[in-house]
């Protein structure tokens, strides 16, 4: 196994207001707005300098903390907002006695030759436990190049991951996030637009109109699209129903519709329960922001309440949040490394909940003036 020093968090306090561009823009370019190292300070550091990872999906199983996250890998694909260039083939999983220890990286867990439906792309996973068993939900394109997810399973939290021959049946796009209820029932929430082709299937089967990745959305006034979840089956290798929208609404009840790109669902959907609440946070996508809306139950609807993590350096951002003893954390990614889109590096710190419910919002980039 290989070790790396996990780096010292900085105070919560530290925050810095910069916000990007709502519109849609090249991926370079919108990463360039906060890729210049030279004059930017950043709100912690990275928690694993090599390999390059990304996509973090943290839990607590037994003891110890576990992350499993993409692994980037350097692309000759040329950028762009289908995302061909995170072109990830495999995935390690790390660990951690406590938030202040040492990061420990068990090795490959999973490769995409291992699985046999799956061609390339294995992006954003997740991880659960049930039963002294452990379950890896990772998205990956098939032999047609159409996202699909797969699971995989282990005996121990650290793998190796032994897939199934086949997807999910019913399963599509990418992100997949599993969470366990206070019954015992895990829902799998899912979806990610443009390059997640999660607009590709608004008629219930893959369509297509146009290679662009967002020929097939809803127009501005319309509702955005949802992402997904589903019951799990006691298996946890199938859905026990079918799949169900998830609708974020806004605070008069009406759901957000596709033109608000400040609030609307792009990717990398999470839930967690604090206070009886239900928190549902996602990534806004083109506008860079991790934002949250709350719920009464793990379906929804969900009623948006603002932003959860300001733009970090790089056109994507995706996170977990987890409960360490009685302090959340929030995990994330960032480009401080690389400062390339594509090679990206993980990163966590203290998640404050106020009294009244809300997440308090945080800045990961301190701009120096």
């Amino acid at each position: 196994m290989f070790q790396f020093q996990f780096k010292q968090l900085l105070p919560i306090w530290a925050v810095a207001a910069t916000m990007m561009s709502c519109s849609r823009k090249p991926v370079e370019q919108d990463t360039q707005d906060r890729s210049d190292s030279t004059e930017l300070s950043y709100l912690n550091e990275p928690l694993v300098e090599s390999p390059y990872t990304a996509d973090p999906s943290a839990h607590v199983f037994g003891d110890r903390i576990y992350i499993y996250p993409s692994h980037d890998v350097e692309s000759h694909v040329e950028e762009d907002d289908t995302g061909g260039h995170f072109n990830m083939e495999d995935y390690h999983v790390y660990s951690m006695k406590s938030p202040d220890a040492e990061v420990v990286d068990h090795g490959k867990v999973l490769g995409v030759e291992d699985v046999p439906w799956a061609r390339r792309q294995m992006w954003a996973p997740d991880a659960a436990e049930k039963d002294g068993k452990y379950f890896l939900y990772f998205p990956a394109k098939d032999s047609s190049d159409i996202f699909r997810i797969g699971v995989a399973v282990a005996s121990r939290p650290t793998g190796p991951f032994k897939p199934k021959d086949k997807p999910i049946k019913g399963s599509f796009s990418i992100d997949p996030a599993v969470f366990k209820d206070d019954q015992g029932d895990y829902y799998l929430y899912w979806g990610g637009i443009w390059g997640g082709q999660l607009q590709k299937w608004r008629t219930g089967t893959y369509l297509s109109t146009s290679d662009s990745p967002y020929a097939d959305e809803p127009s501005d006034h319309e509702p955005a699209i949802a992402p997904k979840v589903a019951k799990l089956a006691e298996n946890m290798i199938e859905f026990s129903e079918a799949p169900r929208d998830v609708i974020i609404v806004d605070e008069g009840g009406e759901p957000i519709v596709a033109g608000d790109h400040d609030r609307r669902f792009f990717e990398a959907a999470w839930v967690h329960k604090h206070d009886g609440i239900y928190y549902f946070s996602y990534s806004t996508g083109d506008t860079h922001k991790i934002v949250y809306a709350t719920g009464s139950n793990p379906y929804g609807p969900f009623t948006y309440q603002g932003v959860l993590l300001e733009p970090v350096q790089g056109w994507t951002n995706h996170h977990s949040i987890v409960k360490v003893d009685d302090q959340w954390y929030l995990f994330y990614h960032d480009t401080q490394l690389s400062g390339k889109t594509h090679l990206r590096n993980i990163k966590m710190m203290p998640l404050e909940h106020r009294k009244d419910g809300s997440i308090v919002t945080i800045d990961p980039i301190i701009k120096n003036e």
